[in-house]
Formats: structure tokens, C-alpha cells, sequence
């Protein structure tokens, strides 16, 4: 099977697993420590959100400042748009930041979320029944 991890540094490591929990992730404790939690989407999808300590020893190049520049834009599809609003303000409520207005394409509703660390998750709904011809 193939699998992808997404690996995040961040600042305060419960705080920010308290915060994918909010958007829908479960907590694997099995790659989870006081170092790393591994945060988990789908039976293929993970994020590790990882300390600045513990990533660090994954690469020998600085930790981006994601608070003030971007880095990368991560996308979580859902099932309906209602999701995608039911998320977002789980998301909002756990204390993430929607930088930008609903983007509304016709085919697919996108809602933008930032997490403690700035790490930026566009959260949408894309129904291709409705997708230009």
C-alpha cells in the first residue's frame, strides 16, 4: 500500500495535535511521543507533527518561518461542503486562522486554514458532475 506522511515542525507539539484533532485527524500512539504525533486522515494519509528538535534531525537545513512565508499548501478534500464549513469551524474554534474568503469555483467550495505555525490547509468540497465540459 502506498502512504504519504506529511512532516510538520511545530512549536508546541500537544497544542497543535489538539488542533488536527479538531479538524477530523485521530492520534496514532503507536508513532506518537513527547516528540512527535502522528496525526492520521485516512488509512494512507498522516501528518507528523513534529518538534523543532525532533525535525531538525531529519535535515541539516533551517526551519522555514511558515508564520510569515509559505512553504507549501496542503489540501484535504471532504464530502460535502457542509463538511468542509463543519471543519472549518472546529478549526477556527481550536484556534486556527482563515486568512482569505471562501472560494467558490463553481465545481469545487475551498475554505483556507492556518494552523498555529502558519502551515496552510485548504480545505475543500469539488463535485465533478459540475466541472466545466
Amino acid at each position: 500500500m502506498k502512504q504519504v506522511f506529511i512532516n510538520l515542525a511545530v512549536k508546541d507539539l500537544d497544542k497543535s495535535a489538539s488542533f488536527y484533532t479538531a479538524l477530523g485527524f485521530s492520534n496514532n500512539p503507536q508513532f506518537s511521543d513527547d516528540t512527535a504525533k502522528c496525526m492520521v486522515w485516512s488509512d494512507s494519509i498522516y501528518v507528523m507533527l513534529l518538534t523543532h528538535e525532533k525535525f531538525k534531525t531529519f535535515t541539516d537545513k533551517p526551519i522555514a518561518d511558515t508564520k510569515n512565508g509559505i512553504a507549501a499548501l496542503f489540501s484535504l478534500s471532504l464530502e460535502s461542503f457542509d463538511q468542509v464549513n463543519e471543519t472549518m469551524e472546529k478549526g477556527i474554534a481550536a484556534g486556527g486562522i482563515e486568512p482569505n474568503e471562501i472560494r467558490d469555483y463553481g465545481f469545487m467550495q475551498q475554505r483556507t486554514i492556518e494552523d498555529f505555525d502558519g502551515h496552510t490547509w485548504e480545505v475543500f468540497y469539488m463535485d465533478m458532475s459540475k466541472f466545466p465540459q
